[in-house]
Parts: structure tokens; sequence; C-alpha cells
């Protein structure tokens, strides 16, 4: 089958650059793949942390065709003429903010026209700390699609509700592999990482945004007698001493240990071999790639029952689900988590998830929806 895929990859940064990768990385083990992505992205009053481009030296890269300027309408037109040209069987678009609205109208015309399949992954209806207005303005794009997937079960029902009429399915956020992986051991990661090597550890990933709830774990840290340490890697895309300030509050400063930057994907591995569990306290949002490279490590979750987390996540086996923005839950999650000595069990059934959060999972859905629509 021949598929055109539209979506970011390396420079950019951010788990939707590396979901799209890894998409066309698996879709092309079996079928053709024509990848259209972005001579350059988001402005800086939609991208507050660093715009630089990924500075990975291992990068995850596909080959594409860079022919999408946002702010030059010109290329739109010209990449959806390409696509009817290419004439695939089906084009694969994705959805996850309104700033793509233009972009995909454009192109979801003139496939229409051309009498091309569209199949939408919709990876989130509303963005974190966003407005539910945002369903309103994805309609217009999304009711140009033929087959859709969805991530959550709260986003199947939002689908369900504004495209009565299609084809819609739900998927799942498939583990993040292709990180480069040196087979370090735990005590190695430790030693890179300058933690002691039996302190128990917590590890918060990923870009810091109001709407991780990083300030719930700490705040939930300084309930605790004998509170974990906490590792906190990752660039801030708020103030930092917003938090420094919590901390010192909290008299946890010999407890967290703060990497603000941006890290690399050949130093993803350490932290995550290190760690005793990924904590994600998120107050909305959908999903969580942090979620999924953590399972991709056999790393346990503590997390809130927000969107996809509470179904990625199962309780009491392979993680722990609390209520979101509720820090006296988390800290008896914490104490829980490490009281009752729950990493050994978790991790062993994290080890039989592999196969219903594959990327084969996903792509044999993807395949069963792109036979029906393109018959």
């Amino acid at each position: 089958m021949k598929f055109c895929v539209v979506g970011p990859t390396y420079p950019f940064r951010g788990g939707i650059a590396h979901y799209t990768t890894l998409l066309v990385k698996h879709l092309r083990e079996c079928h053709e793949v024509v990848f259209y992505s972005y001579s350059r992205q988001y402005p800086q009053w939609l991208f507050p942390g660093s715009t630089k481009p990924d500075p990975s030296m291992s990068a995850l890269k596909e080959d594409c065709v860079r022919t999408i300027d946002p702010f030059n309408p010109i290329t739109w037109f010209q990449t959806a003429k390409r696509i009817v040209t290419d004439k695939p069987d089906v084009l694969l678009l994705q959805w996850w903010t309104p700033f793509w609205l233009p972009l995909m109208l454009v192109i979801s015309l003139a496939a229409r026209r051309a009498k091309i399949p569209i199949l939408y992954i919709c990876h989130q209806m509303i963005e974190p700390d966003s407005s539910p207005f945002e369903v309103l303005l994805a309609r217009p794009a999304l009711r140009l699609g033929d087959a859709f997937i969805f991530l959550t079960q709260k986003d199947l029902a939002i689908g369900k509700r504004i495209l009565r009429d299609k084809l819609i399915h739900l998927g799942h956020l498939p583990l993040f592999d292709g990180f480069p992986q040196k087979g370090m051991t735990r005590a190695q990661a430790r030693i890179k990482l300058n933690v002691e090597p039996d302190e128990p550890l917590l590890l918060f990933f990923g870009f810091v945004r109001r709407y991780k709830g990083l300030r719930y774990v700490l705040e939930a840290m300084g309930q605790l007698t004998h509170p974990p340490c906490l590792l906190i890697a990752g660039e801030f895309w708020e103030d930092e001493n917003l938090y420094r300030d919590l901390i010192r509050q909290q008299k946890l400063e010999q407890k967290v240990i703060i990497h603000n930057r941006y890290i690399p994907n050949e130093e993803i591995e350490p932290y995550f071999v290190a760690a005793d569990a990924v904590i994600l306290p998120y107050i909305n949002g959908s999903q969580s790639a942090v979620g999924m490279i953590a399972l991709n490590y056999g790393i346990p979750i503590i997390a809130t029952s927000i969107g996809g987390l509470a179904e990625t996540v199962r309780q009491g086996e392979t993680g722990l689900i609390v209520p979101p923005a509720d820090s006296a839950a988390l800290a008896g999650a914490i104490e829980q988590y490490f009281g009752e000595q729950l990493s050994g069990p978790f991790r062993v059934a994290i080890s039989e998830e592999s196969s219903r959060l594959s990327w084969d999972a996903l792509i044999r859905i993807i395949e069963e929806l792109s036979d029906v629509i393109k018959s």
C-alpha cells in the first residue's frame, strides 16, 4: 500500500516529531511511504522553549520532503499538488493543534477532489492548558477525513459526537523506541547522573509546563517523612525560580536535582535506567510520550487519571493512578510504591505489555481502516 504522511520530524523537538518519525519508520517496513514535512514550524509565541534544532547526535530521522512553510500559503498548495500527483492509496494526516488548521484544509480539500482517502490520527482534540472551543476549530478539517484513529477514550467520545457518519477507531500511543541504548546498568546510570546507588529515585522528564503538574510532586514530597530523590530532567517552559522557591519552602533542597536542558536522544537511557519510577502528575492533557518512553525501558509509572494515562497504565499492575491536582493522593502513592516495594512486580507486568502497546498493533489498525476507505 502507498501512503503519504504529513507531519514534523527532526530537527524539530518534542513528542509529535518523534512520533511522526517512528510512525513513518514502522510503516515503511511493509509499505511505500512519501513523507512530507516542514521547513520551519511554530512561531516563538506558541513555543516558549528554545527554538533551536534538536541537538541530538543520534537523531531519529526518516527521509522526507520539506515542502511546507507554515507562513507561506503557496507551499501548502504546492504540497497538496504533489500529494495528488503521488496518487497514494491513503493520505495519513495528524491532528494535535489548531495552528495547522489552514494547512490541513488545503491538503484535505485537494485530496477529496482527487478522490484520495484520508485517514486522520488525532493525538488530542483539546490542547493542554487550552479551551474546549478548540473542538469547533478542529471540525472543519476533520469533516473532510474518511477514517479516524483516536488515542484516548475521551477523545474518541468527542470524535463520535462531531463525526457521527465517519469510520472511527480507538488506537493507542505506542512505545517510544528507536533511542540509542548501550545496555547501561542501573549502577552505571546512577554514576553518570551523580545519584547515590541506593537512593530511591523518581524521574520527572520532559518539558516543564504548567499542565504537567510538577508543583504537586514537590508538595507531595514535602508531606513525606522520608521523601525519595526527585530528578527533574528537561527544558523549563516556565520560570525555574518558581519551582526553586517551592523546593525551599518544602525543605527539599537535598532531595531534588534539576537538569534544566533539552535531553538529547543519546543521553535519554541513563535517566530512565537510573529511575525507580517515572512520575507524571499531569493536571490536564491527553497522552504522554514520556510515559511511553518509560514503559519502553520497563520503568513503572505513577500518574494521574488524565486522558489516556489511566488507559495506558494498569492500576496496581504497571503503575499507580491518582486524581489530578491532589498532592496528598500523590504523596500516598509515592509512599505506597516505595513502602510496598512495587518496582519488581510492576516491571514484570510491564514486560508483558509490549504487544498491546506496540507499533505493530497500531500499524495493523491503520492497515485495516485503510483497506476499508480505499475500497
